[in-house]
């Protein structure tokens, strides 16, 4: 999405940033929640092995390290955005 005066603006520059790396992670982070569920659901039809829960685990925690900060930046950048439309910015 594109801010407009990201251009001019070296600070409206670094949010565009901010925001396509927490767009970037938030997907990533439901991708990798998705996949946990998938699995598990797998695993429950079939042999839920060790593996299985392996994978499960490590897709649930790697979700939650990209979703957490993802969340809080992205918020961030639009709560930003918005106090500079209610100045006049």
């Amino acid at each position: 999405m594109s801010t407009p005066g990201a251009d001019d603006d070296p600070v409206r520059r670094r949010r565009a940033t901010a925001q396509r790396i927490a767009r970037l992670a938030s997907r990533a982070g439901y991708a990798l929640i998705a996949t946990a569920v998938v699995v598990f659901f797998v695993a429950l039809a079939t042999d839920f092995n060790a593996t299985m829960a392996t994978i499960i685990t490590v897709a649930l925690v790697a979700g939650c390290v990209f979703l957490a900060p993802a969340i809080v930046v992205g918020y961030a950048v639009k709560a930003a955005e918005r106090d500079d439309v209610e100045h006049g910015f």
